[in-house]
């Protein structure tokens, strides 16, 4: 008998439940996962509030949650050496889109990535969304050495993966986020900008030495941060938005793609020291609801991770 924390109405955090649930053995191209952390992500509120039935409707009661990390347990009959790989024993990260919030979970193969040496399950839990979209959306700019790449929301989640891959690939940084995070931009390496009237001309001047900014990506997709873009960046095919809003579409601005392996490259650059994810908040998983509760209320830079 396993546990998961499931919602049968769309509402605020409060609607989770918590309950027993009988696994089925693994059938034929799937894994059974025990997760060690799960990663919990603002699209895991905003789906349970329904924000999302719109673009993804869901056949409730649904289980939230989007990435993890854990160790195999069983595997189905076409699962072995043979073909994806995983054994019983082996550590990996899972990324889907629902079916998370567990203590176990039955999950195709082809979800599952293999968990480098090195990286903890708190940290692996943390690579899908935010670091493989971050990586994705660097890739998608083509970033390298030699560009100065502005990042918008550069102390949450995605941004602050993003600050760290992009300085992986030689580039320099500099990051917009609220006052009460240029101190943790700049333990990241990053130039740290704040938001406000007057925003691009701080940029100008933090990018006078190396020049003008050839890259953006955009994590916040506000008014504020699009109209600094458009004014820094007469380029805007090396612009990049994790974050699609109607004032990012009306100033043409891509949304990111993701890139097929992106967590594969992650895991590595986290295996190499690259990359590390700050946790803000552990809770046990039975607290899923509280947890909800602190992305909804925008809790500051770092991740929330569940506890099974």
């Amino acid at each position: 008998m396993s546990t998961n924390v499931y919602f049968e109405q769309y509402g605020d955090p409060q609607v989770l439940k918590v309950g027993p649930e009988d696994l089925p053995e693994p059938a034929e191209g799937e894994v059974r996962v025990e997760f060690r952390a799960v990663g919990v992500n603002p699209m895991d509120w905003q789906l349970v509030a329904g924000q999302l039935s719109n673009v993804a409707p869901l056949e409730l009661p649904e289980v939230p949650g989007s990435e993890a990390a854990g160790i195999v347990t069983a595997v189905g009959p076409a699962v072995g050496p043979a073909s994806e790989g995983f054994t019983v024993g082996d550590e990996v990260i899972w990324n889907g889109f629902t079916g998370g919030y567990r203590l176990e979970a039955v999950v195709p193969a082809e979800q599952l990535t293999p968990l480098p040496a090195g990286v903890d399950f708190e940290q692996a839990a943390c690579i899908p969304v935010a670091g493989g979209t971050a990586y994705s959306a660097l890739k998608q700019l083509g970033v390298d050495e030699g560009d100065t790449v502005l990042i918008h929301a550069a102390a949450g989640g995605v941004g602050s993966a993003a600050v760290q891959i992009a300085q992986a690939f030689g580039a320099r940084v500099i990051g917009t986020a609220s006052e009460a995070h240029q101190d943790y931009l700049r333990e990241l390496g990053a130039e740290a900008v704040p938001y406000g009237p007057g925003l691009a001309d701080r940029v100008r001047a933090a990018a006078e030495e190396a020049g003008a900014v050839t890259a953006v990506l955009d994590a916040a997709g506000t008014e504020e941060s699009v109209a600094a873009t458009v004014e820094l960046l007469p380029d805007r095919s090396r612009a990049v938005v994790t974050a699609p809003s109607k004032h990012s579409q009306d100033a043409g601005i891509a949304a990111v793609q993701q890139e097929e392996g992106r967590i594969m490259e992650v895991a590595t650059l986290a295996a190499e020291g690259l990359i590390t994810f700050t946790i803000a908040h552990r809770l046990p998983l039975v607290e899923a609801a509280d947890a909800l509760e602190l992305s909804r209320s925008g809790h500051g830079h770092g991740k929330i991770v569940l506890l099974p």
